[in-house]
C-alpha cells in the first residue's frame, strides 16, 4: 500500500524522468546544493516552529522540510527504501 510518502516521491522520481517546464521540483532536481540549502532552511522553521509556534505550523514546515529531503534523496539515486532499510537496521540494533 503507497502512503502520501511513496506518492510523492513517485511524482519527484517523475519529474526526475520527466522534467515539466518550469516545475519547482525539476529547479531542484537539477541544482543539487539549492534542494541542500532548502533543506537547512526548512529544518531551522522546523526547530523554530518546534520551539513555540502553532502546531499547524509545525506541521506546514515538517511537510516542507520531508518534501525537500525526498527530492534530495531522488537527485542522489537513493529511495525511501534505503531510508527503511536503515531505521530498521537501527531498530534492531536496540
Amino acid at each position: 500500500m503507497n502512503d502520501i510518502f511513496d506518492e510523492l516521491f513517485a511524482i519527484i522520481l517523475d519529474r526526475k524522468v520527466n522534467p515539466l517546464p518550469g516545475s519547482y521540483t525539476v529547479k531542484l532536481l537539477t541544482h543539487l546544493d539549492e534542494a541542500l540549502k532548502k533543506v537547512g532552511e526548512e529544518a531551522v522553521e522546523v526547530v523554530l516552529a518546534g520551539k513555540g509556534q502553532s502546531d499547524e505550523r509545525l506541521i506546514s514546515e515538517a511537510a516542507d522540510l520531508i518534501y525537500h529531503l525526498l527530492v534530495v534523496l531522488a537527485t542522489r539515486g537513493l529511495t525511501l527504501d534505503d531510508v527503511r532499510t536503515e531505521l530498521r537496521r537501527r531498530r534492531k540494533e536496540q
